[in-house]
């Protein structure tokens, strides 16, 4: 049986490729809805605005998809745990590979398109929660931050596979990495059936016993030792003390008690929105596109492109060592800052291009969108995975972080839907229109997201019912008047943790 360390890789690696096929899937089709054979599948000329349109659906209907299934993740998945909302998500998944490889017209491809969505959302609003159950309170971001490298990963490895069946003339070629997807989902499963589930979920649910046998597996300790024993008892209490406050039912998300959930589920959500209404995906989508109104031919825009994926990828090593380090919020204000700057410095040379042509501008441009996507994966995509479960209270994480996902896709759809459409009415302007929107995030997140770099899941809670849980705050010291001090009392002499009552008291 896995223990210690090798149970936390074990259970990292479930995440990680949880997010792989994230990544991949996202990707995939991007990749090779240009390819000669997808399009003489369809039947699109895209020389017609129709069959452009059509084209564009086919793509962000998976979007949608995500968001269907991250509400449905919200209502079922706290019920059914995270292992079984990860193996909800990887079979409808792995239907919806079957169904998009074999589909032949437009409508069937849609509906692949968002079934398969479906999976992705139940499997996005998921993996971050339990990676954030089951990791070290130190080095937490690190584990996560593996999550969003594989993700971009994935995103690389379907660019290059589309590039690839873009060079070839066969018609059933893209089938092929569209049917790789399930040389990710099929491990996936494997790993499933053989991790624990998370023992915040099983304290949470009553399993007392089960919560402490996972936590000395983690620990790779005796279950009686101090650690394990000092862990669970922290989990009991904060479960105790938040039950006080509200059952975890959906009017908890909105309610202004004493651990504050109704701000925590607003800053879950505000950061998902922020993340796409940034614009960081209306470049991702159409890179292509904008390197043409930079002035790059057809085919070295798409050779770029590439190029630009497997920097994002390289880049997202940035964060492992950051993150924990220099926290969550110092993250997100230095690179929001520097993506405010580099959105404006993209709109001036693009109106040079614009204007005359300017092949020094064209370069320039394409330099801004490279610096761009370093600072998002270093800031926004390094913390936007990791915040939302830490931040929320455990009764809420699995419904606020499902819901905080799904409207990270809503947005997501509608800025892929309005970006085309953007560039070609507005031209540079479009540009200005993001650098002020990004720059709006920057009080928002100053003076209501607390740094939580470092800090137990429960400490959070103490974070927030201190009156502490704003921009800047911190966890008051255990034995000051503001600090939040549960203590447990045993109704029974024998220890047995199913005879504990936390009784929860603010010194």
């Amino acid at each position: 049986m896995l223990k210690g360390r090798p149970l936390l890789y074990t259970m990292t690696a479930l995440n990680a490729l949880s997010f792989l096929l994230f990544g991949y899937d996202q990707g995939v089709v991007g990749g090779v809805d240009n390819s000669h054979g997808f399009l003489s599948t369809f039947k699109l000329d895209l020389n017609k605005p129709k069959d452009n349109t059509m084209l564009g659906t086919i793509v962000s209907m998976y979007d949608i998809g995500a968001f269907i299934g991250s509400i449905l993740c919200s209502l079922v998945g706290e019920r059914i745990g995270r292992r079984y909302s990860l193996l909800v998500g990887t079979l409808v998944m792995l239907v919806g590979t079957a169904w998009q490889a074999a589909s032949s017209s437009s409508g069937v491809m849609i509906g692949a398109r968002i079934f398969s969505g479906i999976g992705i959302g139940f499997i996005a609003s998921t993996a971050p929660v339990l990676q954030s159950e089951i990791s070290p309170p130190k080095i937490r971001g690190r584990f996560i931050c593996v999550q969003l490298t594989v993700l971009n990963l994935g995103v690389m490895i379907a660019y290059w596979a589309g590039y690839g069946a873009s060079k070839s003339k066969a018609l059933h070629m893209w089938r092929i990495p569209v049917a790789c997807q399930a040389c990710f989902q099929i491990p996936i499963l494997f790993l499933i059936f053989i991790v624990p589930e998370s023992p915040r979920w099983l304290a949470s649910h009553g399993k007392v016993d089960d919560a402490l046998k996972v936590v000395a597996r983690l620990k790779g300790l005796n279950m009686d030792s101090d650690e394990v024993r000092q862990m669970h008892d922290e989990i009991i209490e904060a479960i105790e003390y938040e039950r006080q406050q509200g059952s975890g039912g959906w009017k908890d998300l909105l309610k202004n008690d004493k651990i504050k959930s109704r701000r925590r589920f607003l800053i879950a959500c505000s950061i998902q929105f922020f993340q796409q209404l940034g614009g960081q995906n209306a470049l991702t989508y159409y890179s292509t596109t904008i390197m043409g109104a930079a002035g790059l031919d057809p085919n070295m825009t798409r050779l770029i492109s590439g190029v630009l994926f497997t920097w994002f990828f390289i880049a997202s090593f940035i964060p492992w060592v950051l993150i924990d380090r220099v926290g969550r919020r110092k993250l997100l204000l230095s690179c929001i800052t520097g993506m405010v700057i580099m959105f404006a410095c993209e709109a001036g040379v693009v109106l040079l291009v614009e204007k005359d042509g300017n092949k020094a501008a064209g370069s320039a441009a394409v330099a801004f969108l490279f610096v761009y996507m370093a600072l998002f994966t270093i800031g926004f995509q390094a913390v936007v995975w990791a915040y939302p479960s830490e931040i929320l209270p455990l009764a809420l994480r699995q419904k606020g972080s499902a819901i905080s996902t799904a409207c990270n896709w809503i947005f997501n759809y509608m800025v892929v839907q309005i970006t085309p459409i953007g560039i070609k009415n507005i031209g540079y302007k479009f540009y200005i229109v993001f650098a002020i929107i990004n720059a709006c995030f920057l009080p928002p997140i100053y003076f209501f997201y607390p740094e939580t770099a470092g800090l137990s899941l429960e400490s959070v809670d103490k974070l927030f019912a201190s009156g502490n849980g704003y921009g800047g705050g911190r966890l008051p010291p255990e034995d000051s008047e503001d600090a939040f001090q549960p203590q447990l009392k045993h109704a029974g002499s024998d220890g047995d943790v199913k005879h504990e009552v936390a009784v929860v008291e603010k010194a």
